[in-house]
């Protein structure tokens, strides 16, 4: 049958199972729009408050379910608005396909208005980028985009369409998409190498990355703990992966990882790399990274092995698969006087925190304690987001979203928006800082046109909080431009956007309003006033060996 352009764009959503579009519209995507109105039926569009908020959603969407998130905007600003997310999205393997519309053909670099190259700008953060010139090309392309963003390691694509290929027709034929290809690249010999070495190991240690959640390999690398009788520490990107109530389960590694995983690293003989990418705020000195142990390295990206840390063997190919049969090979495990040793790190080294005032540690074990584990929380960047990875006890995976890779300040959000969107079965809580918040806070006229009911709590501060932390530990409290105590009051600012709003000053508070907040079933915003100077501990300083890791009381130590 023939179609325009903007009608093959939407039947094309409708081809990849697309339920829901993330955006906001303009002059040169207005075809696609008006397909929508007419054709989009089985398709829920959002219109975000801002086409950040569009990018940041679509993200949330695909961590949340798995799918491929999907965001619209229009050319120039439009477009370069979704830059922050789509890098976002790069930086942490995340399936998504941004679509947006240029200036028709016969102008295309005569700097038209609102025209820019955006396909030029996101090449170096997108995994493939499109520009359609010819209609008759444009329903392969879309379909070419979505493989590409769910294959092997996922990420975003860009298609860009100029309007004149928006109007124009051509025919067109429905069709099923394939399934997404095999790229594993390892061999039978590389599964008996690894066998071997895990088997070898006295000391072993399993760090999982995000690549364990994104190729649903928990339960996997839960019998894979279990039958090498090895403890587990894992990344920002792979919370869940384990139950972070397993007895294997030894906390996060990194710059504000536990001392216990740092340091058992660090001891290790066997350290056995899960679809992790060894990034610099996990290793710390590259040169003295779990320096006694031969790194067994499991990944779906090959130009991820020895990219960072030099491993002694190696498997590419999907993690899921691979583990299924590493597993089937390994004998059952026993490392009795190791676990004991890692019992008394954990034993002797707990997290911990001043109990005496109100916290975001506090604030999260009590989120942790009402909704039994099972919220799916979002972050955005800061202490906050280290305070929630360490104090919320994930069960499961997907349920912890966070900008880990590029550290997107304003993330958390949209994100939020995006995850609700894609599990309404969820209660769905984003954690933010006084600075993040600032950032994208309009998204809460989103939340509360289509009362999408998200919980935003705000853990304020009235200061950039880790970054007026590295200022008091190494700038010598020189706290340039990091005071926010100014007259914004965040509770009347929700209320103005449409959302319920709750300011939370004492512990004694934090329950009463985390419950009631649940129970309203719609937008609400709960602000936490802290201390300005309340810091994430352990702590690991920049270019520092993780072994190095200290906490509040070695400071007091020192002084």
């Amino acid at each position: 049958m023939q179609l325009t352009g903007a009608e093959i764009v939407i039947e094309c959503l409708k081809e990849q199972g697309v339920d829901t579009v993330f955006g906001y519209p303009g002059g040169t995507i207005l075809n696609v729009y008006d397909a929508l109105y007419q054709r989009g039926d089985g398709i829920n569009h959002i219109l975000t408050s801002h086409e950040q908020g569009a990018a940041h959603a679509a993200d949330g969407y695909a961590r949340a379910t798995g799918k491929v998130g999907v965001c619209m905007a229009t050319s120039g600003p439009g477009a370069t608005n979704l830059v922050t997310g789509i890098a976002t999205a790069y930086m942490d393997s995340v399936p998504m396909v941004a679509i947006t519309c240029n200036v028709v053909l016969p102008l295309l670099g005569k700097d038209t208005f609102q025209e820019v190259d955006i396909a030029g700008v996101t090449m170096p953060i997108t995994k493939h980028g499109y520009i359609v010139k010819d209609v008759t090309k444009l329903a392969d392309t879309i379909r070419k985009a979505f493989s590409i963003a769910r294959e092997g390691r996922p990420g975003p694509v860009l298609v860009d369409i100029t309007k004149d290929v928006t109007a124009n027709k051509c025919e067109y034929e429905k069709m099923v998409p394939l399934p997404a290809k095999n790229i594993s690249r390892y061999t039978r010999e590389d599964i008996e190498e690894a066998v071997e070495l895990i088997k070898a190991s006295k000391r072993p240690f399993i760090y999982v990355g995000g690549g364990a959640v994104i190729s649903g390999a928990s339960k996997e690398v839960r019998e894979l703990s279990k039958l090498m009788d090895a403890p587990v520490c894992d990344t920002l990107m792979g919370k869940g992966v384990m139950d972070g109530h397993d007895d294997y389960y030894t906390g996060m590694i990194g710059m504000h990882g536990t001392k216990a995983s740092n340091l058992g690293v660090s001891e290790c003989d066997l350290l056995v790399a899960l679809g992790a990418r060894f990034s610099d705020r996990v290793i710390g000195n590259a040169s003295m990274f779990a320096s006694r142990a031969k790194i067994l390295h499991i990944d779906i990206d090959a130009a991820e092995i020895n990219k960072n840390i030099k491993s002694a063997a190696s498997v590419v190919g999907d993690l899921k698969d691979i583990l299924q049969k590493i597993n089937k090979e390994l004998p059952q495990m026993e490392h009795k006087e190791w676990n004991l040793h890692i019992k008394e790190l954990k034993e002797k080294y707990p997290l911990n925190y001043e109990k005496g005032v109100l916290s975001c540690p506090y604030i999260m074990e009590e989120i942790d304690r009402i909704t039994e584990g099972k919220a799916l929380i979002t972050t955005d960047v800061g202490q906050h987001q280290m305070w929630a990875a360490q104090y919320y006890k994930y069960s499961e995976p997907r349920t912890f979203l966070s900008s880990g890779g590029l550290g997107t300040m304003g993330y958390g959000l949209g994100a939020c928006i995006g995850a609700k969107m894609g599990r309404p079965d969820k209660i769905c809580i984003n954690i933010a800082g006084d600075g993040c918040f600032r950032m994208n806070m309009n998204e809460l006229a989103t939340a509360s046109r289509y009362n999408i009911p998200i919980i935003e709590v705000v853990i304020n501060n009235h200061v950039l909080g880790m970054v007026r932390q590295w200022q008091t530990l190494f700038y010598e409290k020189r706290y340039s431009q990091t005071v926010l105590n100014d007259g914004v009051d965040f509770c009347l600012v929700a209320k103005g956007l449409g959302c319920e709003a709750i300011r939370v000053t004492k512990k004694e508070e934090v329950a009463d309003a985390i419950t009631r907040a649940i129970e309203m079933k719609k937008p609400v915003l709960i602000e936490c006033i802290i201390p300005e100077d309340d810091k994430v501990f352990p702590m690991v300083p920049a270019g520092a060996p993780i072994s190095e890791v200290f906490d509040a009381t070695d400071l007091e130590k020192k002084k």
